[in-house]
């Protein structure tokens, strides 16, 4: 993608472009499955302190792990492989600057309503299935905070969630105008300056995010403020 900014015939094979359409997808769809996976450990530790160490063991995590993996990469397969095998005819140009279902399956010679509703489907099971089950963690995690007599106490317990919550909000804010909100002409180009924003600004500011409750970086933060006018 970064490539393709930068050049300047704007071109991408069709082997390259299916390539960069299963990682783009595989990548995010794994990230989908790690943000609920988060939540979890989050709900552990909060809601489950004592049996923290006991549940959240190391065997645990890297199952955990090797699973948003394994289904992040899986997820997208079929439909990709499918779409790939399909004719395209008329114009070339993806009105995109990455390759995305909705713009190639535009330059099919002929629609395929199947394929399109597989792969509004399982995105649809993407996106909501781990929302739902971050959502669920959260209540949870809310109900125990309630239950903290002091006002600081809860503040220090609900505050470990704070960076998560804020990834996720920028993570679901940008796909949901990206994939689930209703396309036009005029939509076609605010979704691609979410999708920019979505797959290079937030990468670029999740480490600050998650960085912001150590006690250096927000010295530097300060410090940084501090300069500006």
């Amino acid at each position: 993608m970064l490539a393709n900014f930068l050049s300047d015939t704007k071109a991408i094979s069709f082997s390259g472009c299916f390539l960069q359409f299963y990682f783009f997808f595989s990548l995010g769809s794994a990230e989908c499955f790690f943000l609920a996976i988060m939540a979890f450990d989050r709900y552990l530790a909060i809601c489950r302190p004592l049996h923290y160490p006991t549940l959240m063991t190391g065997r645990l995590c890297n199952i955990l792990v090797a699973t948003c993996w394994a289904l992040g990469f899986l997820w997208f397969l079929i439909p990709i492989i499918v779409i790939s095998q399909m004719s395209f005819c008329g114009s070339r140009i993806i009105d995109h600057f990455l390759c995305d279902p909705g713009p190639l399956l535009a330059l099919t010679c002929s629609r395929n309503p199947v394929i399109e509703l597989t792969s509004s489907t399982l995105s649809s099971l993407l996106l909501f299935i781990p929302f739902l089950f971050i959502m669920g963690s959260y209540v949870l995690i809310l109900k125990a905070v309630l239950k903290v007599p002091s006002a600081a106490g809860k503040r220090k317990t609900f505050s470990t969630c704070g960076s998560h919550l804020a990834v996720v909000s920028l993570f679901y804010g940008s796909v949901v105008v990206m994939y689930v909100s209703p396309t036009s002409e005029h939509e076609a180009g605010m979704q691609k300056i979410v999708t920019l924003f979505y797959s290079v600004f937030t990468p670029l500011i999740n480490p600050v995010i998650y960085s912001l409750r150590n006690t250096d970086m927000k010295c530097a933060m300060k410090k940084l403020l501090g300069i500006l006018p």
